[in-house]
């Protein structure tokens, strides 16, 4: 089968899981003349807060590549999350095609590729990590309240072990500049036999590059990853928020769905938009959080108007803001100061 191929059949499965999503499963759960009823109920109050939360949200996507890439500055780094977010909403692949969107990006603003790679990295690290943890967590508080759910606690386990299996390679590649050099030396050897398949030149100088990027990585990782940590935690609880906001806005009560279920459900869906299905994970997300929500108790107009509100908050005004920011981004040059020349420069955000 060809890649042309390939990708065509692939992306006919995710429009068709899109499309079942949409127009066979959601109405099936509630009718969209009852979800647009619970969306009419929003009053000034609500649609404040649901706004609140938005800016919120936009605004703490900044803060962890401030701190992984010192020298980028907030009013750079807000447009720059907007438009590497709008990737991953615009094409199938995820996580991997922001993670190129962002190192391309910065790279047309002058940041040098080894500082780019690091801050990538880093910060991808660390957004993955959470992901994996939230479920663990969410077991966790739901025990606390005495309730049980055999998906999440699937969830949690699976993500408990991939965490420490990333966890522990990562901790064995940053710890001795030997292990990095043999990590280098073999990625030297498989991109070259990849280069001579195009009769390109052999890779080389890999296993130095290698070691450099764990030296430095090291170095920044001792002195901001608290900050760092605390900066992906409040990443997440601003994106939970919009959630827990919209639950309550169109009617679903803590009697009905408690926060800790609402966060357990927000939890597998971070999850199930890890798989690079569709763009943003349109359609399996909002199902399975559509059908937990559900199984806690949710009224089923009020929980499919909460997630498409839910969606629609987190993925629109990013979209849009990414997009035109792609479009404007020749005249967003940072005016760029590095790190240990500026007075300040290597302090965190805020500091």
């Amino acid at each position: 089968m060809s890649p042309r191929t390939r990708n065509l059949l692939f992306g006919a499965l995710g429009l068709a899981v899109v499309v079942v999503t949409f127009a066979v499963v959601l109405p099936r759960i509630a009718s969209y003349r009852d979800v647009w009823d619970a969306v009419k109920t929003l009053d000034g109050r609500w649609i404040g807060a649901l706004a609140v939360a938005v800016v919120l949200n936009i605004a703490t996507m900044a803060p962890p590549w401030m701190i992984a890439l010192p020298g980028l500055r907030f009013r750079q780094a807000l447009p720059f999350t907007q438009a590497s977010t709008a990737f991953t909403y615009i094409a199938p692949g995820g996580g991997i095609v922001g993670m190129a969107g962002s190192y391309g990006l910065l790279r047309t603003w002058g940041f040098r590729s080894n500082e780019v790679a690091r801050a990538v990295t880093l910060t991808g690290v660390w957004n993955q990590l959470a992901n994996l943890l939230l479920p663990v967590l969410a077991v966790t508080l739901l025990s606390v309240e005495g309730a049980r759910d055999a998906l999440l606690t699937t969830a949690a386990v699976v993500g408990a072990a991939v965490f420490t299996v990333v966890v522990g390679a990562l901790a064995v590649v940053l710890w001795r500049d030997s292990f990095a050099r043999a990590v280098g030396d073999l990625a030297s050897r498989i991109a070259s036999r990849l280069l001579a398949i195009v009769r390109k030149g052999p890779a080389t100088g890999w296993a130095e590059s290698f070691v450099t990027f764990r030296r430095t990585t090291v170095d920044l990782i001792r002195r901001r990853w608290a900050w760092l940590t605390i900066a992906a935690i409040v990443g997440n609880v601003t994106v939970f928020a919009v959630l827990l906001v919209s639950l309550r806005a169109v009617g679903t009560d803590s009697a009905e769905v408690t926060g800790i279920e609402a966060f357990a459900a927000w939890s597998l869906a971070r999850v199930l938009q890890l798989i690079p299905l569709t763009p943003g994970g349109v359609g399996p997300v909002e199902l399975g959080l559509t059908s937990i929500l559900v199984g806690f108790g949710g009224p089923n107009a009020e929980v499919v108007a909460a997630v498409l509100l839910y969606r629609a908050l987190t993925v629109v005004p990013t979209l849009l803001l990414g997009l035109a920011t792609m479009g404007a981004w020749r005249w967003l040059g940072p005016g760029r100061v590095r790190e240990g020349v500026a007075p300040g420069a290597g302090n965190p955000p805020g500091g």
